[in-house]
């Protein structure tokens, strides 16, 4: 099966009031649940927050290192999930499910399907 990666954006301004069910960590933990429980999550991750982020740039073989994220946006990249799903259909179902879909936001995209010289430089990197 194809495999999805799950982009969650939080709004960087107006978070959600507490009792709001994007705000509720049991929520998550419960749509977790659901992925783990149908054999489609692969991979999570949750990132900190966009203020705590460095952006690194190498122009005319300078490194620029900058504090902050790269754009000014009014989302930031909150976390991820890996889903290896039937199809992408599949995928944005699970997308309009994320607990703060009423106020944020989730990109779906398709992961590029390794190729077998791709595998052995992953196993070789695994290995290292």
């Amino acid at each position: 099966m194809p495999n999805y990666m799950m982009l969650i954006y939080t709004p960087t301004e107006g978070a959600p009031s507490p009792d709001d069910p994007g705000a509720d960590l049991t929520h998550w933990q419960a749509y977790r649940k659901s992925l783990v429980d149908s054999g489609m999550l692969l991979a999570e991750g949750r990132l900190q927050g966009a203020d705590v982020a460095t952006t690194v740039r190498v122009r005319n073989d300078e490194t620029l290192i900058t504090d902050g994220p790269f754009a000014d946006t009014k989302e930031y990249l909150a976390g991820y999930f890996l889903l290896d799903c039937a199809d992408l259909d599949t995928a944005l179902d699970l997308a309009a499910r994320v607990p703060h879909i009423h106020y944020g936001s989730v990109e779906v995209r398709p992961m590029v399907e390794l190729t077998p010289v791709d595998a052995e430089v992953d196993r070789a990197r695994a290995q290292a």
